[in-house]
């Protein structure tokens, strides 16, 4: 809920259609909930704020505060078993949880002790139907409010990395645009998706626009030939080598079969140039 008592909803302007296409499968259902409403604004703008005006998404932002009953607004308390910080209390997340959420929700909490978010569980979020965020804060959330919401929906925690935020805000803003700029209709293009880095397993290799020439550095001659079946392979050379270089782990991973035999060469030529 918003300050003023009631949640903070974007939903579609007026005039705003939906293609075919996109009217196909109901908007996603994003809710947020968090003691800093004010955080989220950047979920509002830019391509999530023309994914909202155009029905493909809606939104809900609600400050934690409206579930409590104290003149204070108390969301925290003292740990069990002693230690540094404040822990959120389960009363008040209970409340906000049982309201907020329904039947078909996916609950997610971000948290460095949770599972990596990557772009496969991106792809896996862009087909629900309705994410609920819990945006935690000092030192965490109880743990049992997850314990208690799993009895009846199915909740990740999730981490967006190896390092420690001061709460979940930054990280839902992080997972939102990755998730919804998946979703039918949200980008102009939907080759853009398909071809991002890590679609196909691999980063995506570099990318040129004009000047053909700038301040004495060309673009590489083979997109300028027109030639599609050149090109299609030397930007799959590029997403390898960009790949070797900067992610080998994600070449480990690769599914088997994923890569033919000029991909091979070229990883082969390149570990050779490694050894030298």
């Amino acid at each position: 809920m918003s300050e003023s008592g009631s949640p903070q909803e974007s939903s579609p302007q007026a005039g705003a259609e939906r293609t075919e296409g996109e009217s196909s499968r109901p908007p996603l259902r994003i809710d947020v909930i968090t003691i800093f409403p004010e955080y989220l604004q950047p979920l509002r703008a830019a391509l999530l704020g023309r994914a909202l005006d155009r029905g493909l998404l809606e939104l809900g932002v609600h400050d934690l505060r409206d579930w409590t009953h104290d003149v204070h607004r108390a969301v925290d308390d003292a740990p069990y078993g002693g230690g540094p910080g404040m822990v959120m209390k389960p009363q008040v997340w209970g409340e906000a949880l049982d309201d907020v959420c329904g039947e078909h929700t996916r609950l997610i909490v971000p948290t460095p002790a949770g599972r990596r978010f990557d772009q496969q569980v991106a792809r896996e979020y862009a087909r629900e139907r309705h994410l609920v965020f819990a945006c935690g804060r000092y030192e965490g959330i109880d743990q049992r409010v997850m314990t208690d919401a799993a009895r009846r929906m199915r909740v990740d925690e999730v981490s967006i990395g190896d390092y420690v935020l001061v709460g979940g805000e930054a990280a839902v803003l992080v997972i939102v645009e990755a998730v919804v700029r998946l979703l039918p209709g949200v980008l102009g293009n939907p080759v853009s998706a398909e071809q991002d880095s890590f679609s196909d397993g691999l980063l995506e290799g570099p990318s040129y626009t004009r000047p053909e020439v700038w301040r004495g550095l060309a673009v590489p001659s083979v997109l300028r030939s027109g030639n599609h079946a050149l090109i299609d392979r030397w930007r799959r050379d590029e997403s390898l080598a960009r790949t070797f270089h900067r992610r080998p782990d994600l070449l480990e991973r690769l599914p088997e079969g994923s890569l033919d035999e000029r991909d091979l060469q070229v990883l082969d030529r390149l570990r050779r140039e490694a050894d030298e």
